[in-house]
């Protein structure tokens, strides 16, 4: 997903994401929706949020994570 197809998502939740980076503004996003927000931190590559709609975007994310940790 792009950046600016998750602005757009977040402007319809009424998310305020100012000059946050992609990844933070999903963060805040899944908070807003009482979710938690793991987004990009998916032990090992598994996570099992099936219906999530970020979750194609935090399994290529959570490897590079998890290396620079």
């Amino acid at each position: 997903m792009t950046l600016k197809q998750v602005r757009k998502i977040a402007k319809k939740k009424g998310v305020k994401v100012g000059n946050m980076k992609k990844e933070n503004i999903i963060r805040t996003i899944q908070r807003a929706e009482g979710n938690i927000d793991c987004f990009g931190n998916a032990a090992a590559g598994v996570c099992d949020q099936i219906n999530c709609l970020w979750r194609d975007d935090c399994l290529k994310l959570a490897p590079q994570v998890h290396i620079l940790e």
